[in-house]
């Protein structure tokens, strides 16, 4: 878990239109800006959404023009966060900024002659991008007379009764006139008018004012709303808070108000132009909960965009969207990653709004008998989408699933995929808990690579944000305090989170109310959506030492009944929906704790991040990583989710070539070849251990960037969340490609042997030799490395006398006296087991399968023809091994070029009869195919 300390864009809550209806965010000098006239723009940060109030640093403009005829952003300066190219603004007051637009509109932007400007648009923004504004805009005018209403704001809602106050002005009228729909109520001389009008007639009403000069005429108008009494109504029988679809024409909404403090709810949207509308008034319940409305004659399969506009004061999305559009962010969505994306309506609202579309196509499973592995089989790999596919879509991901299938892994753990804040994110700033991000795909992309993992035997875990949100959730919003605290905090009164987060100091974003009814019902509604609408087998929950309202000793971390009670609460209503899913924990609290939990059925997250790496860097002193094992936890059952790296962790390679020992000229650990090697000495010492594990991204290819590296090559802790660098040409760097393969074998004895998952096994992993015994009715095993620097000796006492096979090497000892001493070399590891598990299968560890190798003739007496087709160049070894897995020959090693070939080998003549094995290694894959010698 890393996060933010501070939601910064949460305080775009009051939301901005336009500077017609908010001239106070933004004035002009003059108030009538032409296109081919200077003008000064000034900006106040207090108004609007208010994000840049207070802040002292520089600010920047982002700004470009809107076009006759065009929607998107034209003749846009400069780029985006790049604080040289964009204009900055000028500080003439505390939150005060001026700039000034020179020696026109036109020549500032360079838009041509002939251009039709209508608007000015503008975010602006801190120089290091955040916190912002969201998009505002000034109206560009044409040249001669023209009119502005100032007040009332198009769209407002106002009481039965209450008094309104008209103003507008024009530049150069000599006369104005008020009506009132089409009556008219004043008349008078000059450029300005204010009246009072007494709204007395409930429903949509319409000012327009029309400015006179010299035979010239200009006019503007502006909707409001009159409103009722709010109607009261039940809600009807079986819906639920969120979108509730009745049929392909009909949607019933439901928004809670569980203290019951909001006075009226508008539904405004594409089918209401936006606007307050007596058909769009909400019902409320008669206990004042629930707001609901149902609404009819939507067009089947479309899109509709909504809001919720409450008491004229919020404007929010549903909380349980499956899809949401935002302002700030869906403009750099590739359209290759979301084709079609529907458009944010600018002009007409602001802020996060909901997409509703009845007759969906439903997505079509082909995966239906898929069986997760058992809890303590699990190899689990953990990616960020992000930072592994240079796409950053679920699309790719799912095309680069024979990758991770050839590792063996049999689980995916993909970081937040629900909506977060941005488009570039770790996901830990979640917002929208039912909607997939859109930065990744669609929906059904999502569900597309579910099923493929699922079709190929492979579970998908997902991690789920519950310990807290970030400010664009609509639950926040709902009930927030903007004043209080340094960024604002949830209100007393809001039902889901608490006002300040109990569990200083780890607190990001706004802490959830875990104790609250109402967010145990969200969070709920939540784990089940994604078990039964998108199939995940389970979700790894961040931060969950933070589920609770009160800080124990030791930060937190000692033993605390009430977490454990909210937590045990939460699993099991998770295992009524699925009573196979996997619920894992990042805990990190007392081991009381964390067994009680992994012994009541939850998986722990282990962390043995820095004694693996001391291990790896050649440092022994603190390198027990012995609580890899849930038995030296005291544990009673294999529920430990042991690491070496996750992404929250330094990356080891990183810390062997930077800080790895290098007392042995020929052992220096800070070589790139000797540090790859030293991973593999872990792997063995790390898979073998009973319980499941976990890999983080390229950690098989030795992965060896720091978590801190920065985009322009630097290192600083401010970039721990930044994008990194995607290297799958690792893959073709034959010692990173021999760490995936080691992994790979690991992996596939992992799952297919129960020796490795035997109960009956112990460690011994301090100092420089390091081993594991395991014992099993079907085998034993014991694997052994040296992490010095230098050679050493080792007793590792073999549970009997007899036969041993060591796997990766294909030798067998004949152990006479269980107390025998091994040399190994620094770095050196071993896994010998007392049955011979060296063959076929495991000479193809990947599963690449026989491929187009070709052995004749078959049966082979004095030679053997071997034929394969090469679609590219590459470096091929070709290598025969008898079945007991000792290699025999090396038939040829080299580079091939494309195209068919067919090698001639003269068989040795002192093999004898019986069965061998032609293993070729191309790139990273590895196919095998046997013949006989009769």
């Amino acid at each position: 878990m890393q996060h933010l300390k501070l939601p910064l864009i949460a305080l775009l809550f009051v939301l901005v239109l336009t500077t017609r209806g908010f001239a106070q965010v933004i004035t002009t000098d003059p108030p009538f800006p032409t296109a081919d006239a200077p003008v000064t723009i000034t900006f106040d940060a207090t108004q609007g959404g208010g994000g840049l109030a207070g802040y002292t640093g520089d600010v920047y403009t982002h700004t470009g023009l809107i076009l006759e005829g065009q929607s998107a952003w034209q003749h846009v300066i400069g780029t985006w966060g790049v604080n040289s190219t964009q204009p900055q603004m000028t500080r003439i007051a505390p939150n005060i900024y001026t700039l000034e637009i020179t020696p026109s509109i036109r020549q500032f932007y360079e838009a041509s002659a002939q251009a039709v400007i209508q608007k000015m648009a503008f975010v602006f923004r801190a120089s290091t991008g955040s916190p912002q504004t969201e998009d505002l805009f000034v109206d560009v005018y044409t040249a001669g007379l023209n009119i502005s209403i100032v007040s009332p704001q198009s769209g407002a809602i106002v009481e039965l009764d209450e008094t309104l106050n008209v103003q507008a002005s024009a530049n150069e009228a000599d006369s104005m006139f008020l009506f009132l729909n089409a009556n008219l109520l004043s008349a008078v001389e000059g450029n300005s008018i204010n009246y009072a009008l007494l709204a007395d007639t409930p429903g949509t009403q319409w000012i327009r004012i029309l400015a006179k000069h010299d035979g010239q005429s200009a006019t503007d108008s502006v909707s409001f709303f009159v409103r009722g009494a709010v109607p009261v109504a039940e809600l009807p029988t079986g819906v639920i808070n969120g979108i509730n679809y009745i049929n392909s024409n009909s949607v019933t909404l439901v928004l809670h108000d569980p203290p019951a403090l909001k006075q009226y709810v508008f539904v405004i949207g594409d089918f209401n132009d936006w606007m307050a509308h007596e058909d769009y008034y909400m019902n409320r319940t008669p206990n004042g909960t629930h707001y609901w409305l149902t609404i009819n004659n939507l067009e089947a399969g479309k899109e509709y965009i909504f809001q919720y506009y409450i008491d004229s004061d919020l404007r929010l999305a549903d909380p349980y969207s499956h899809k949401i559009v935002d302002p700030w962010n869906d403009h750099w969505i590739p359209d290759a990653n979301y084709p079609n994306l529907i458009e944010y309506p600018d002009n007409k609202t602001s802020g996060v709004a909901s997409v509703l579309q009845t007759a969906q196509t439903p997505f079509t499973w082909e995966a239906t008998d898929f069986v997760a592995p058992a809890a303590e089989d699990l190899v689990i790999y953990e990616l960020l989408i992000r930072d592994f596919i240079a796409t950053r879509d679920i699309k790719t991901l799912t095309d680069t699933l024979d990758y991770l299938e050839r590792l063996g892994v049999n689980a995916i753990e993909l970081m937040p995929i629900n909506e977060f804040e941005g488009n570039d994110s770790w996901g830990y700033n979640p917002a929208f808990y039912f909607a997939t991000d859109k930065a990744y795909g669609r929906k059904q992309d999502y569900k597309a690579f579910i099923d493929e993992c699922h079709k190929r035997g492979i579970a998908v875990l997902i991690d789920m944000v519950l310990n807290h949100s970030f400010g664009l959730s609509p639950l926040v919003q709902m009930y927030f305090d903007p004043s209080a605290g340094q960024w604002g905090q949830p209100s007393a009164a809001n039902p889901w989170y608490n006002q300040v987060c109990p569990h200083e100091p780890w607190c990001w974003g706004y802490d959830f109310d875990h104790l609250s009814l109402h967010t145990q019902e969200f969070v709920d509604r939540v784990n089940e959506y994604w078990l039964t609408e998108f199939k995940v087998d389970g979700f790894r929950f961040d931060f969950t030492k933070g589920f609770t309202n009160q800080q124990t000793g030791n930060q937190g971390s000692n033993y605390d009944a009430a977490r454990v009670g909210i937590l045990k609460r939460m699993a099991d209503q998770i295992w009524n929906v699925n009573p196979n899913a996997y619920v894992i924990l990042e805990h990190f609290a007392d081991n009381t704790e964390e067994k009680a939990l992994a012994e009541y059925g939850m998986l722990i997250w282990g962390n043995m991040n820095y004694t693996y790496n001391e291990s790896t860097m050649g440092w022994l002193t603190n390198s027990n990583f012995s609580g890899i094992s849930y038995k030296t936890r005291g544990w009673g059952v294999p529920h430990l989710i042991g690491y070496m790296e996750s992404h929250d962790e330094e990356r080891l390679m990183y810390k062997n070539i930077t800080y790895g020992n290098s007392a042995n000229p020929m052992h220096d650990v800070k070589d790139t070849t000797i540090a790859l090697q030293r991973q593999k000495t872990a792997a063995a010492l790390f898979f073998s251990i009973p319980g499941p594990k976990m890999i983080w991204q390229f950690g098989e290819l030795g992965y060896d960037y720091s978590i801190n590296h920065c985009p322009d090559g630097t290192i600083n802790d401010n970039c721990r969340t930044s994008a990194k660098p995607i290297r799958w040409d690792y893959t073709e760097e034959g010692y990173r490609d021999g760490v995936f393969t080691t992994y790979a074998q690991l992996i596939r004895l992992k799952k297919h042997y129960d020796v490795f998952r035997s109960t009956d096994f112990s460690t011994s992993l301090s100092g420089a030799i390091k081993f594991v015994k395991l014992n099993h009715a079907s085998m034993n095993a014991l694997v052994i490395g040296n992490f010095d620097v230098q050679a050493g000796n080792a007793t590792p006492q073999f549970q009997h006398t007899g036969w041993w096979y060591e796997y990766f090497s294909g030798d067998s000892l004949n152990v006479t006296d269980v107390n025998m001493s091994l040399q190994l070399q620094p770095s050196e590891y071993r896994l010998y087991t007392s049955v011979n598990v060296v063959g076929i299968d495991e000479l193809n560890p990947a599963g690449t399968g026989s491929g187009n190798l070709t052995i004749s003739p078959n049966p082979a007496e004095s030679h053997v023809n071997i034929g394969f087709t090469l679609l590219e160049n590459y470096q091929v070894v070709l290598e025969l091994y008898s079945l007991q897995g000792k290699k025999v020959a090396t038939v040829h090693e080299g580079e091939l070029k494309r195209g068919g070939h067919t090698i001639s080998y003269e068989l040795p003549a002192h093999l004898s009869s019986g069965l061998y094995v032609v293993r070729m290694l191309k790139g990273n894959q590895v196919i095998s195919q046997k013949f006989i010698i009769p």
